[in-house]
């Protein structure tokens, strides 16, 4: 199966290679993921292992380290590190993030989806919740577009449903 999907008994996962996927220095967020042509909506845009930390382990070493902005919650109040393009992804504000992700807790992984048609040359940009920890820059106080043409409507419960743990 393509496109990320799960191929066989052995456990396998493809992962998707969009090749038009770079990092690049965002004036006010600092490094994220670009892509250099339109990605449509509903495309598997990466799929990222990650490594995932127990709640003592995290809470005794990994919140005392430059991982604490990079992490997941996961299961069991544990928190897991997105490897690759997974802790690239820079925040954008609810409703005007154009990439969102799902966490397979049984594969150790996560997949980010486009949520709206992309435009090439635009910055990928997930949505880290409601209480981010720094002060957050719009693309729309960058400079860029709404980053909001055509995204599906979600009400704020919907939203943090998504960060329930399945």
């Amino acid at each position: 199966m393509s496109g990320g999907g799960h191929d066989s008994a052995d456990d396998t996962i493809a992962l998707p290679a969009l090749g038009c996927l770079e990092l690049r220095v965002h004036p006010q967020r600092g490094r994220g993921v670009f892509t250099r042509k339109a990605i449509s909506s509903g495309t598997l845009v990466n799929i990222s292992p990650v490594l995932v930390f127990g709640r003592t382990e995290y809470a005794d070493h990994g919140r005392h380290t430059q991982l604490d902005h990079y992490t997941y919650c996961w299961k069991d109040s544990g928190y897991a590190l997105a490897l690759g393009l997974g802790s690239m992804f820079n925040h954008e504000g609810f409703g005007h993030e154009n990439v969102g992700f799902t966490r397979d807790m049984s594969r150790s992984l996560i997949r980010y989806t486009a949520l709206r048609d992309i435009g090439a040359g635009e910055e990928l940009c997930i949505c880290y919740g409601p209480n981010v920890w720094f002060d957050a820059v719009s693309d729309v106080q960058a400079g860029g577009s709404d980053g909001h043409s055509g995204a599906q409507e979600q009400s704020a419960d919907e939203f943090m449903r998504g960060f329930g743990l399945e």
